[in-house]
């Protein structure tokens, strides 16, 4: 005990001082280190979680991206392949129009050349008429008698259709 006096050193103190060091650093190590490194272990797993968690969103938000644009790409086709079958559908709708409107242009020259001819016919038989009635008028005159004017007129028509007939042949 001697050699620590001379040093300066009081035994008991120290001792006193040595157990309390031992003390609170036990108390420190059971009620302080112990629950704050508990707490940094629980933030640690919490920040470790919110990265995991920041992760999954970040993979779940590509992914709907992703389907977005698939999505996208699909309505851009639909709507591409619904213009072609719009362009497809009036292709055929003017094509339609185009061969009613011959039809209707074609009707409407058949039946004005049927026209034509029915009046083409009417002024040649009022013609032949005619025709008929001077021929008589002039066989009168130069006969200087009345003939029978129905038998002549059957007579001159045989004829005239005889010979429009050798005509067109």
């Amino acid at each position: 005990m001697g050699g620590f006096a001379s040093l300066g050193i009081n035994l008991p103190l120290l001792v006193v001082f040595v157990v309390n060091f031992i003390i609170l650093f036990v108390l420190l190590r059971l009620f302080l280190f112990k629950p704050v490194l508990k707490m940094l272990d629980e933030r640690a797993a919490r920040t470790r979680e919110a990265m995991e968690l920041a992760e999954a969103t970040k993979k779940e938000f590509e992914q709907a991206r992703e389907t977005v644009e698939k999505q996208i790409e699909k309505g851009r086709q639909e709507a591409q392949a619904i213009i072609a079958q719009a362009v497809q559908v009036g292709e055929r709708l003017k094509e339609e129009s185009r061969q009613e409107a011959r039809k209707q242009a074609q009707a409407i020259v058949d039946r004005t050349r049927a026209e034509l001819e029915a009046e083409r016919d009417k002024i040649l038989g009022d013609l032949r008429r005619e025709f008929v009635d001077i021929a008589i008028a002039a066989a009168e005159k130069v006969i200087k008698e009345t003939l029978d004017k129905e038998k002549h007129r059957k007579l001159i028509e045989e004829t005239l259709r005889e010979s429009i007939t050798f005509k067109k042949s």
